[in-house]
């Protein structure tokens, strides 16, 4: 018996900033893991990561990661995807640093 399919997002880094970014439902990379686009088909998933994959000039490192729905928007399910959206571990760079302000 298989199991069921675990929604996924594609996540990244952006190629010049190094910040995380996730892939939203109109093509955009995003800096917000809320705005990005929660896969819920297998097959739509890999179509999406090789769409990913194909923007070498944009990002490094596409992958999926697993999500599940939120009520604004997709939600990370592994404390690795949690931490990542916070930015950088050493304060006052990135996300931490506009978050101060």
């Amino acid at each position: 018996m298989s199991r069921p399919y675990i929604p996924k997002v594609v996540t990244a880094n952006a190629l010049l900033e190094g910040d995380v970014v996730y892939l939203t439902a109109d093509d955009r990379w995003s800096r917000q893991h809320h705005e990005a686009e929660l896969i819920e088909d297998e097959a739509h998933a890999q179509m999406r990561l090789l769409h990913a994959a194909s923007q070498k000039s944009v990002i490094v490192g596409a992958y999926l990661a697993d999500a599940r729905r939120g009520p604004d928007g997709p939600e990370p399910t592994h404390f690795r995807e949690e931490f990542r959206t916070r930015g950088p571990s050493n304060y006052f760079h990135g996300k931490q640093e506009e978050a101060a302000q």
